[in-house]
């Protein structure tokens, strides 16, 4: 007799090989496989079944892919949302969010969701970071971001040791530890690429780059990095740079580092969906296609369209909504997710763009992207000092460097405030502060203790009916700041 699990574990091993069949296949009945998810998550998970309730939709209502309900991301900070037996959870990351900033959420995989985490995005990878990397080819892989041994459930770490070990030499390396951004390393790095005109490849968030390339124009320093290099960032502005556009980024990756806009893509990652999406840019070059304005191809086992903030209608190319993901490799939790990024879709509906993080106005969500210059995390006394020590640590590294005078990064978005779960742009800020100050190394020490303890602490005050109560009481979850449970399953995040 057939078992949910088998039919959990059949249905994974389906959508293993529609991502293997690369991201130019097509897939005309992706609906069919999307009725089948659904139908698997209305029957094993608790959470997305009362939400169903919530919204009065039954199993007979949904025919469509579009119909699936979506779940809001806030839900997951404040409700266990898996569709398999937690016990079975080998691998739990922390999420930040921008919406409510009291709480992370939490996502839970087991051995079949991990596996297709890891292969959608390393076929995401492939395509679009190095498409021109025939199979088996590698670089070195420069990475401005924590280790996975130094934030175990940070899905950024995590995601990018992935990278290094699917793409990367044997000489690839993390290069921000608990001191801060090993400049010495960095420019060592660097300086050897140009030597031996061997390509590299830098990963890491848009903010670090932009500090970075700032403190290379004050000391007149610049790299002429090999043809072939390439430079992904993860992030975007939200005011913490003054007036640096996303073209004054682009201009600054030639300007410092000799890259070209070709070889320079962004990612957007998505905790609560498995997928990342990956600008065209490079893809284009390397297929030999024109230049046109960047877009975010959305691969055939994913849809995503862009919703009216009003009544979530989906939106025409070009119209602004909140993004909206419906995704085949989101097995282990909920197929349909809809975030707080704004953005429009392109192509025809085959692919998108983020404009901004949604605001609220007047209890309502604004069409508008939120563009306040504060830190996310606010303006309180504490956090302006560490804004202080970020930048003396800047110039103390730029003056005790010799050649390597590059001053360490800063994530641009800090997603906490005093008392909260850290997020991880949190961790990487309170890592390159803490050199400077021991107030700031207690910071440091705790957030990342933060993503350490998410992996062990049991869940003993537990129980469905308080998740049940949660979700009574607010359904939607959107504007939710409402504290929830902070449960991760015994044995989670453990390899």
């Amino acid at each position: 007799m057939s078992t949910s699990a088998d039919t959990s574990h059949r249905l994974t091993e389906e959508i293993l090989d529609i991502i293997a069949a690369g991201v130019d296949a097509e897939l005309p009945n992706f609906n069919d496989y999307a009725m089948r998810l659904f139908a698997l998550h209305f029957e094993t998970n608790k959470i997305f079944r009362e939400f169903c309730d919530a919204k009065k939709v039954g199993r007979e209502d949904v025919t469509r892919w579009e119909d699936v309900p979506m779940v809001y991301n806030d839900v997951f900070k404040t409700h266990l949302v898996a569709s398999f037996p937690l016990e079975q959870s080998v691998m739990a990351c922390l999420t930040g969010g921008t919406t409510s900033l009291t709480q992370r959420g939490r996502i839970f995989r087991d051995e079949d969701g991990k596996r297709l985490v890891f292969a959608a995005n390393r076929m995401m990878t492939g395509s679009y970071l190095f498409p021109d990397f025939e199979e088996g080819k590698r670089c070195r892989i420069l990475i401005l971001a924590p280790s996975p041994e130094l934030a175990p459930s940070m899905g950024m770490a995590i995601g990018m040791d992935q990278t290094r070990q699917a793409f990367g030499t044997p000489d690839s390396m993390f290069l921000l530890g608990k001191s801060g951004i090993d400049v010495k390393g960095l420019i060592k790095a660097l300086r050897e690429s140009e030597a031996s005109g061997v390509p590299v490849a830098l990963i890491g968030a848009t903010s670090a780059y932009v500090y970075f390339f700032q403190a290379c124009r004050r000391k007149k320093m610049k790299f002429n990095l090999p043809p072939g290099s390439r430079v992904c960032d993860g992030g975007g502005y939200r005011g913490r740079f003054g007036v640096v556009t996303r073209e004054d980024y682009y201009a600054m990756v030639t300007e410092i580092l000799d890259v070209p806009n070709s070889h320079c893509v962004n990612v957007l990652g998505e905790a609560e969906t498995a997928t990342n999406l990956f600008d065209d840019s490079l893809r284009r070059y390397a297929k030999g296609l024109p230049p046109r304005k960047r877009t975010r191809p959305v691969p055939p086992w994913s849809r995503v369209l862009a919703m009216h903030v009003d009544d979530l209608r989906p939106l025409p190319d070009g119209e602004v909504g909140l993004l909206a993901h419906w995704d085949l490799a989101n097995v282990p939790t909920v197929m349909a997710v809809i975030t707080d990024n704004l953005g429009y879709m392109t192509d025809n509906g085959t692919g998108c763009e983020m404009v901004g993080r949604a605001k609220i106005e007047n209890g309502k969500v604004s069409p508008l992207p939120d563009e306040r210059p504060i830190s996310a995390m606010g303006d309180s006394a504490i956090f302006r000092m560490l804004e202080t020590y970020v930048n003396f640590s800047i110039d103390l590294k730029m003056r005790i460097a010799k050649d390597q005078k590059v001053a360490p990064s800063v994530r641009e978005e800090i997603e906490a405030r005093p008392g909260s779960v850290a997020s991880c742009p949190q961790v990487v800020d309170e890592i390159l502060v803490a050199q400077a100050d021991d107030e700031a190394a207690t910071l440091r020490d705790e957030a990342l203790n933060t993503f350490r303890d998410q992996t062990d602490r049991p869940m003993e005050w537990y129980t469905e009916e308080a998740d049940r109560q949660l979700l009574k009481d607010h359904p939607t979850g959107l504007q939710s700041e409402k504290p929830g449970p902070g449960v991760v399953p015994k044995g989670a995040g453990k390899e």
